[in-house]
């Protein structure tokens, strides 16, 4: 269903439980950049309806989330804050071939194999945090990561045939495999 080639390593988990807090910060980042990502899309590609109609739904889901993710800092008084960021945005975003329209399929796809990251991150996040509203926080954004995912997959549809998709999209997770793999020595979200 996600698209993921790997699985999480019990070192992110170990970054978890030693940096809790950055992780947290973190996650407040990764909902804001969710929601600019999802913008910029809308913009490229303003005269896809359905597109717009989608993106505007996922810009108005990461926002809140970034809300709901600062109460949880506040509650803990943990200060939100700028952070280097981690290189796997950062990598992932090379991958995008510069032409159209295999720049839309690769933009749409990196965008839904981060959705799906995160949605292991966080299904292991419930599990994992002793702490049970912090637990059930994370359950509760499970759904929404997986149909993030779905989404962004599915319009990536409307740009190439639905094999050519699936190759790419395979090709695309294989390479996120890598480079989740690398590990970072930052503890983030997707370290």
């Amino acid at each position: 269903m996600l698209s993921l080639q790997s699985v999480t390593s019990d070192q992110w988990l170990a970054q978890v439980d030693k940096y809790l807090d950055e992780i947290l910060v973190d996650h407040a980042h990764c909902e804001h950049k969710a929601a600019a990502v999802a913008m910029s899309l809308l913009g490229a590609y303003i005269e896809n309806r359905e597109l717009c109609e989608e993106m505007t739904k996922i810009v108005e889901e990461e926002l809140e989330h970034f809300h709901m993710v600062l109460d949880v800092l506040q509650k803990r008084g943990i200060e939100f804050r700028l952070q280097p960021p981690g290189h796997y945005g950062r990598e992932l975003n090379k991958l995008v071939r510069p032409n159209e329209p295999d720049r839309a399929v690769d933009r749409l796809l990196i965008g839904g194999l981060i959705e799906a990251r995160s949605c292991e991150r966080f299904s292991l996040l419930a599990k994992h945090v002793k702490d049970k509203e912090l637990a059930d926080f994370y359950e509760g954004l499970f759904e929404s990561e997986a149909r993030h995912h779905s989404t962004y997959v599915r319009l990536a549809k409307q740009f190439a045939d639905p094999e050519v998709v699936k190759e790419r999209l395979n090709e695309l997770a294989a390479s996120e495999a890598e480079i989740i793999g690398k590990g970072n020595p930052l503890p983030r979200m997707h370290s």
